[in-house]
């Protein structure tokens, strides 16, 4: 078997043990922030082009975004650990960034559908510079 599909399995089994470990311990909702996080961010880029108040260009931006997301075409591919979803991550923060400085913090908070504590990890990514008290 090829070498990047066993690190490939390898990273997805320490994910789901991940998983299954905060479920064990009793954080439930730190589990479910882990395990729902990707799909979590889809939804946000969805409600967020969805959105009417999205402005055309901002609409466009999101959707190339999350056909970007889906391609199997990458600049960095992503079976490569860690560089091939880093690409990923800063194109996410970087349209999420550009989203808040012109709707604001209250739209994106609007559009998450996880947890709070997986929205503040997403507004951290995307530099959004939000008071503590905001964010409770």
């Amino acid at each position: 078997m090829d070498p990047w599909l066993w690190l490939a399995f390898a990273v997805i089994a320490a994910y789901a043990l991940a998983v299954l470990a905060l479920a064990i311990a009793g954080r439930g909702e730190a589990a479910r922030a882990l395990a729902g996080f990707v799909p979590d961010c889809a939804v946000l880029v969805a409600r967020l082009a969805k959105d009417p108040a999205t402005s055309r260009g901002d609409r466009i931006l999101l959707v190339a975004l999350a056909a970007y997301l889906a391609s199997p075409l990458d600049l960095v591919p992503d079976f490569l650990p860690i560089a091939g979803q880093l690409d990923d991550a800063i194109l996410v923060g970087l349209v999420l960034r550009r989203l808040i400085r012109r709707r604001g913090v209250d739209a994106v908070r609007a559009a998450w559908p996880g947890p709070e504590s997986s929205l503040r990890a997403v507004l951290a990514a995307s530099g959004a510079r939000v008071p503590r008290a905001t964010l409770q």
